[in-house]
């Protein structure tokens, strides 16, 4: 269908409405529609931590205006970098970065433990998140009480002044005894907490589940103080103590999954383990046992698909046998037979002790391997004072905007596709290209792409952005796809524009 120079806005919004726009049953694509590239599918994650203010804020007790260009300025690079998902810190042991009526707030935010920054950060990091076209996940410490690096007195309102009989001292640190059922029903209901009152799009655990060892006054390492709910629980289960641990923790765990699919099945679930699940797988690996120390048995979970993705900290070089990064995503990759996500953790605070091209060479090694599916960088602070690895990202490694993979194991039913309900192009502005969603749909994103001469560009919008404008030099056509929560993709909606030649004006010629 062409349009003329008279009236041509008119004529375009007729040919909608004899379309019935892109949304509903349409006629198939004209052969000669230029047709947008497939829109690239990779987890490109950063982890943001705030116990002991390590990446935000940078200090406790800032003014809010300044704790919020500081998140601000994390999220514009972010979205620079053109990574798509923020693993965002709310609750480092026990304490919360959000209003909770189960845990006090966190001394990071104020100084103090329980007392209040005057604002709600994870709301305002949800919102501001998504404004940039970035996921955002809520990153928990299921069962550390309380971190040795806390300056101010425990609040009142934390766990080891109301239910100090589920609290462990042990070492520097107080911990949330696994064994303890009441935890497990305590930890949950935090999670679904910030799960039912938050637009989060993820929930996400690290490494810490039974503690990392500390050392007593001679030197040895302590075992863990669970005596209680051993004798309570754990010598009636025919289990071995260890077994016992790792029992707790898988239930946890899957309790935690099922939760969540249960309230909200689009929210993933996402699990950083320690990067090694046992010396000797592969054959080379030496190092860590997480199974044995953590009683983390993250292989266990990554095969039943307790989660919707796995980033383990793979937090090695690429050529040290004993623990070669190459090697171990690989066995990762080979132990994900229900086809989770899988991201590599990076370590980039190792950057200074590495080659400039290691962080950037682990980051082709996860695009060469087979189910590997994207990268997780260790941390923010650490990525941005990196200049040379953040140029590398931004105009080379992440040429082009990606979204995060979808879950199609939750959902396989796309969103609708939009339609273009409006385009206007007066003589030297730039066009203006509006759309709207195909349905009574709750989508997540808008992916839109522009193609100019021979190119083709994409961004990543928020779904409250509805219009965009584009150079009118050279421009070629305009693609709309709708993203949902679960990451699916709606067929994209194009516009073509034509130039017409006698008045040198750009037209909307074809859309579908």
């Amino acid at each position: 269908m062409k349009f003329g120079r008279l009236n041509w806005l008119s004529s375009a919004l007729l040919a909608i409405c004899l379309h019935a726009g892109c949304a509903t049953a349409a006629p198939k694509p004209v052969s000669t529609l230029p047709q947008p590239p497939a829109i690239q599918r990779e987890f490109r994650g950063v982890w943001v931590a705030t116990v002991g203010n390590i990446d935000w804020p940078s200090k406790p007790g800032l003014p809010v205006p300044e704790q919020k260009a500081e998140l601000l300025a994390i999220l514009n690079r972010a979205s620079q970098l053109k990574l798509n998902v923020v693993v965002f810190q709310v609750r480092p042991g026990c304490d919360a970065l959000y209003p909770s009526a189960i845990e006090p707030w966190s001394e990071y935010l104020t100084g103090t433990m329980g007392r209040s920054p005057g604002y709600d950060p994870l709301a305002f990091a949800i919102e501001e998140a998504h404004k940039r076209g970035l996921e955002l996940h809520a990153w928990f410490n299921p069962y550390r009480a309380h971190h040795f690096n806390a300056r101010s007195p425990v609040a009142a309102s934390h766990i080891s002044k109301t239910k100090p009989q589920l609290v462990r001292e042990y070492g520097r640190y107080l911990w949330l005894d696994p064994g303890e059922r009441e935890v497990q029903e305590y930890s949950l209901g935090v999670v679904m907490d910030v799960l039912k009152r938050y637009d989060v799009d993820g929930i996400h655990f690290d490494d810490y589940f039974y503690p990392y060892a500390e050392k007593g006054g001679d030197g040895r390492d302590l075992d863990f103080p669970d005596e209680a709910s051993w004798r309570k629980y754990g010598v009636s289960s025919g289990l071995s103590r260890n077994d016992w641990r790792r029992e707790n923790v898988n239930t946890f765990i899957q309790r935690v999954y099922n939760s969540i699919k249960a309230q909200k099945p689009w929210v993933k679930f996402g699990i950083s383990p320690f990067g090694i699940w046992r010396p000797g797988n592969p054959p080379q690996i030496r190092g860590f046992d997480q199974y044995d120390k953590l009683y983390a048995d993250a292989r266990k979970w990554i095969i039943n698909g307790w989660a919707d993705y796995f980033a383990p900290q793979l937090y090695w070089g690429i050529a040290p046998p004993e623990q070669s990064f190459p090697a171990l995503l690989g066995w990762w990759a080979g132990n994900n037979p229900k086809h989770r996500t899988l991201c590599a953790g990076l370590d980039v605070t190792k950057s200074s002790k590495w080659s400039p091209e290691e962080i950037p060479n682990q980051i082709s090694i996860t695009r060469n391997q087979s189910n590997s599916h994207g990268y997780v960088l260790w941390n923010m602070k650490s990525t941005g004072r990196n200049t040379t690895l953040c140029i590398r990202l931004q105009n080379t490694i992440n040429a082009r905007p990606a979204l995060a993979p979808a879950m199609t194991w939750i959902d396989r039913t796309p969103p609708l596709r939009p339609s273009i309900t409006t385009a206007s192009a007066g003589a030297g502005a730039d066009v203006a290209v509006s759309w709207k969603l195909g349905g009574a749909e709750t989508n997540r994103f808008w992916f839109v792409q522009s193609k100019v001469g021979d190119e083709w560009s994409g961004r990543i919008l928020p779904i409250s952005s509805t219009t965009q404008s584009f150079p009118r030099a050279n421009l070629k056509a305009v693609a709309v796809t709708a993203i949902d929560r679960s990451g699916l993709a709606s067929e994209a909606c194009v516009l073509e524009f034509k130039a017409e030649r006698k008045h040198s004006e750009l037209v909307p010629a074809k859309m579908r």
